[in-house]
C-alpha cells in the first residue's frame, strides 16, 4: 500500500472485525508484507482462518484490511497464545496493534495469554509491556537468521 492511500484512510474510521477463509488474500499479503521470510506458508494461513478454537480478527477501513490478529485458545490450561499480530507498515504506532491486541484478549476470555516476538522488536516489545506483558521466557535462534524470540506473558 503507498503513503498517498495510507493518508487517505483514516485510523479512527478502522473497524475491528471477525475474519474468516475469505480473507486469506489480505492475511497473506500482511503476513508477507511485515514478516517477509518469517510469513506463515499457505497452510499455515489457512488453518488460522479456518480452525475451531481461534480468535481472529481484521482490522478493516472500508474494503483495505489493515491489521490482523490471531489467538489460539487453550482454554483446558487456562491459556491463550496470540498466534500472529500485524499491521501494514503505513498505519504502524497508530493504535491498531493495540485495538487488535486488547479486542483478541476479551475475546479469548482466559486467566493468561502469551505471545512471541523478536528480540530486536522493541516497538512491539514496548506496545506489549504496556499493556502489561512480562518477560517469561526466551527461546534461542527461534526466527529465521537465527534471531531469539522473547516469550512475553499476560496475567489478566
Amino acid at each position: 500500500m503507498d503513503s498517498a492511500l495510507a493518508r487517505a484512510i483514516p485510523v479512527a474510521q478502522t473497524l475491528i472485525l471477525p475474519a474468516s477463509w475469505r480473507d486469506y488474500r489480505a492475511v497473506r499479503r500482511l503476513e508477507k508484507v511485515c514478516f517477509g521470510a518469517d510469513a506463515w506458508p499457505f497452510p499455515d494461513v489457512l488453518g488460522v482462518l479456518t480452525l475451531p478454537n481461534v480468535v481472529r480478527l481484521k482490522a478493516q477501513a472500508g474494503s483495505e484490511v489493515l491489521g490482523f490478529v490471531a489467538g489460539d485458545l487453550r482454554r483446558a490450561d487456562g491459556l491463550g497464545w496470540i498466534a500472529t499480530i500485524a499491521v501494514l507498515p503505513d498505519y504502524q504506532r497508530q493504535g491498531l496493534g493495540e485495538r487488535l491486541l486488547l479486542e483478541c484478549e476479551r475475546q479469548l476470555n482466559v486467566p493468561r495469554i502469551r505471545l512471541t516476538v523478536r528480540l530486536g522488536n522493541t516497538p512491539a516489545i514496548r506496545m506489549y509491556e504496556k499493556w502489561g506483558y512480562r518477560r517469561a521466557d526466551r527461546w534461542p535462534n527461534y526466527y529465521t537468521g537465527g534471531e531469539d524470540a522473547l516469550v512475553l506473558e499476560k496475567q489478566l
